[in-house]
Order: C-alpha cells, then structure tokens, then sequence
C-alpha cells in the first residue's frame, strides 16, 4: 500500500509498505483522508516535535478519516463510514482522565520506539475501541476534522462550558476555527476571535463569530471575556488575553508551548483571580465532535481549504504550513 513516510528533517517519501492484516480486537480501515497538524509539520520541517526525535521512518497523520475494510468481529459492515480516536491508553489510574494515563500512545508519533505509526497511508490497523462510527451521510472530508474538533470541545469541557458566556478564542488556525465553531453550537452569548493574519480572521468571520481582532493592529477590550480559549501556545497572544479575560474569569490553554521558561504574565491574572486550566488533547468528545460536525456540515466548508493527493504530500505539508493561506489541509490516500 502507499503510504507517506518522514524519514528526517526535509525527508518525507512516498513509499510501498505491506498492508497490514486484521486480528482478533483489531479493524483495518481503508483511509479516505488524513489531516495535517502542527505536530506532523514539526516532524517534517524539525525532525522532531520537540523532545521525540524521528528515529526511524515515520508515517504521520491522526486526523483520519475512511471506511471499514475488515473487522473479524462482525461488528462493523465493511464500508462503514468512521473516523479514529488516535489514543491507545496507557496504565488506569482513577485520579485523572484515560487520555493522561500514563504510558499510552498515540498514532503518528515518535514519543514510543518503535514509534506508533499513523493515518496517512492507505490503510491503518488500528484497535476496535478506536474506531468511531460516524453517519454513512456525512462527507469524509469532513469526518477527518472531528479529531481536532475534540481538541477545542475538551478544552470547553474543562472551561465548564460556554453557554451564555462571553468567549475569546485566540488565534484562528484549525484549532481555533473549530473551537470557536463548537462555542457558537453550544450556546456561547458572543464568540470573538483573534489573530495577526487576515486569512484567518476571514475564515472566522465566515464562520459567524461576532466580531473579529487583529492584535497586531487592534487592542483587545479590557476585562470583557468570561472564558478564553487559548489556541496559540504564543507568550503575546497569552498575555493580551490576560488582559482581556474578566475578573473571575476562566481561561483555558488548549494551544501547545515550547518546553522551557516562557515569557508570561501571570500577575495580570492573579490579581484578578481568573483560572488557568490547560488542557491537553482530548477523552471521548470526539464523539461529540461527529454529532456536532454532522448537525452543521457548514463547518467544514469553512474550515477545510485544500485537500492534496498523497503524491503530492510535499506540497500539502507546505500548503499547511502557510497560515495566511490554509486552514485545514487534508491528504487524500
């Protein structure tokens, strides 16, 4: 089968690889399309996303949509539309969340050796609690965005949710985008959203947020948001938030950080008694992310900009890597 594989920085090949056989426990999936996330660019263009190094050849991808191709256990009909949770959880531990369990993995990363291959090949094989159904009317394209629009419902989730709220997402990439999709579906009083590009911006206004920011250009109000959704992981969009949120306020870090001391004022916020609740990947709202996107197939008009051929994944992962240009880009195998 072919599939898409980092070898190294600047190093990524099409290639033939076996296709892989189904097990007791186990479904294989034809894969339609597979999403390209920060992660997957920091392996191509850094080979690494940050402490795990690409070691040996690497297929990408957890943002996966396709069909059933094979299940021995009769549960799923071959043809069966799904898309993927990409967590194997690790060691149970009652104390907090199955996606924090330690020891897991995840697909399309080198954090475990031998690394935990992902979706951007023909088919993945992958265990049957993985699989999420979704409904046979829903476009697949379109399927492939529930796993990052879990990524924004679970930082919702542990804001508490939005409904009535007055909501700031920071920052309009993917992440953002979908996150502030899932604040208009879930009752959210006003969604803002910021950035420093127009392109982004643009998409986010053709989402129906209520108004949009550059903070290049524009200054945040004062102490006007309930919630923050932090979408960044960037020290100036964190702080202009802080000056943002409201006293008492909730503020969620669902954006990623470089590992290390990072430039961050915290005094904005303590003097105001807001509470900072990172976050960190998902649990089960990609469930919730399926029932939302197929309520309101609008989304991913918006949402998803371009969609290569795997031939051309070299193009799709710069494409991807251009902001102003892209919002979600997809590979299609």
């Amino acid at each position: 089968m072919r599939a898409v594989r980092i070898h190294g920085k600047d190093d990524l090949r099409v290639e033939e690889v076996p296709i892989p056989v189904a097990g007791s426990g186990q479904v294989l999936v034809k894969i339609a399309h597979s999403g390209i996330c920060g992660s997957d660019l920091h392996y191509y263009y850094q080979g690494a996303n940050g402490a795990f190094v690409v070691r040996e050849p690497l297929i990408p991808g957890h943002e996966i949509s396709g069909t059933v191709a094979e299940d021995p256990s009769g549960t799923y009909e071959v043809g069966q539309k799904v898309t993927i949770h990409p967590a194997r959880f690790g060691t149970p531990s009652e104390k907090y969340g199955r996606h924090l369990w330690p020891n897991g993995s995840y697909l399309g990363s080198a954090s475990t050796w031998p690394h935990t291959q992902g979706g951007m090949s023909e088919y993945l094989l992958v265990e049957d609690f993985m699989v999420v159904p979704v409904p046979q009317t829903m476009e697949l394209t379109n399927a492939a965005l529930a796993e990052p629009m879990a990524v924004g419902m679970h930082g919702i989730r542990i804001g508490g949710g939005v409904e009535g709220r007055k909501v700031l997402v920071s920052g309009s990439g993917p992440i953002g985008l979908l996150a502030a999709a899932s604040a208009k579906a879930l009752g959210a009083a006003e969604v803002w959203a910021s950035d420093v590009l127009d392109g982004p911006l643009t998409r986010a206004k053709a989402l129906g947020v209520d108004r949009v920011i550059r903070t290049d250009e524009e200054t945040l109000p004062v102490n006007y948001f309930d919630t923050v959704l932090e979408c960044t992981g960037i020290p100036a969009a964190i702080n202009a938030a802080f000056e943002a949120i409201e006293r008492g306020g909730i503020f969620v870090q669902i954006g990623m950080m470089p590992a290390g001391p990072q430039p961050i004022a915290l005094a904005t916020i303590i003097a105001k008694e807001v509470q900072l609740r990172p976050t960190f990947r998902f649990d089960d709202e990609i469930e919730e992310a399926v029932e939302l996107l197929s309520r309101h197939p609008k989304i991913g008009d918006v949402v998803l900009t371009h969609v290569f051929d795997a031939n051309d994944a070299a193009d799709a992962f710069a494409m991807a890597k251009n902001s102003e240009a892209s919002g979600k880009v997809l590979v299609a195998m």
